[in-house]
């Protein structure tokens, strides 16, 4: 019996590495430049979500934890509205430009130009709305780089390191679709699950990790969309957490869903980048 256990269980071990080696690639990609061109073409197309999501922020001097409806678009356009069951609580708005926010539990509405330091304001993450835009739609920014290193890891994922000028470091990893493991590398589809940055002297920048990726039909394509985004700043100490309960691709959305103004009785305040 203690015999049949052991062979049981050996078994079983033997099936559990099989089916994580089964995600390698069969065929891996060799050269850093198509291994980024797959993850674009993956997920070209997608421009806006419209989206609710879970939200757990924690910063140095603030915590946000509940229910935000957002709009995002890659052009760096955002909007975020943290709810309650009675509405609203706060709205932050970008147009690209022009940046709003209105604090409605202490009737305060700030305004001034988009930058990182104000869309932190609400995220706890000093990043520029265009940054915040692509993470949140499951993409990256990626550094000017003079050199590009790609490398399977243990998870048999694609990690691609990119180095630019005065020692700044970005490395990305990247899975390979379920189903596409056995496919030439011209063919493979590509998803983000992690991207990190790091400046000269090896300053960690932020960290975001994409995780829970759902399928979507784009354009009768299936793209993987993570629906857990966290993204870390570990000089600010921040760490805000996202987790989607829907997600609306390519929705019509207006340009004054961009912007807002005052409420009446609120104290107006100009809100500068430094």
């Amino acid at each position: 019996m203690q015999r049949a256990r052991l062979l049981a269980i050996i078994a079983a071990c033997v099936c559990s590495v099989g089916c994580a080696g089964s995600l390698r690639p069969q065929h891996p990609i060799q050269d850093a430049r198509v291994a980024l061109q797959r993850r674009d073409a993956t997920i070209e197309g997608l421009h806006s979500i419209r989206a609710e999501a879970r939200v757990d922020q924690r910063a140095q001097s603030s915590r946000i934890k509940g229910t935000v409806l957002m709009f995002v678009e890659d052009t760096g356009r955002v909007r975020f509205d943290v709810m309650t069951q009675f509405g609203p609580i706060a709205i932050l708005t970008s147009d690209g430009l022009q940046f709003a926010y209105s604090d409605l539990r202490e009737k305060r509405y700030l305004f001034g130009p988009t930058c990182p330091v104000n869309i932190a304001r609400l995220l706890g993450v000093p990043l520029s709305a265009e940054e915040t835009a692509r993470f949140l739609l499951g993409g990256t920014p990626l550094i000017a780089h003079t050199e590009a290193q790609l490398t399977l890891n243990d998870a048999g994922h694609y990690q691609l390191v990119l180095k630019g000028d005065a020692g700044a470091k970005q490395e990305l990893e990247l899975a390979v679709y379920p189903g596409d493991e056995a496919l030439e590398p011209a063919k493979q589809r590509l998803k983000l699950v992690r991207s990190e940055l790091w400046g000269a002297g090896g300053r960690a920048v932020w960290r975001v990790s994409y995780s829970d990726h759902e399928a979507i039909t784009l354009e009768g394509r299936q793209l993987l969309v993570p629906m857990r985004v966290r993204i870390e700043q570990s000089a600010a100490k921040a760490d805000t957490m996202v987790h989607f309960k829907g997600i609306t691709s390519n929705p019509k959305i207006p340009d004054e869903a961009f912007t807002q103004t005052a409420r009446p009785g609120m104290q107006e305040e100009e809100a500068t980048c430094e």
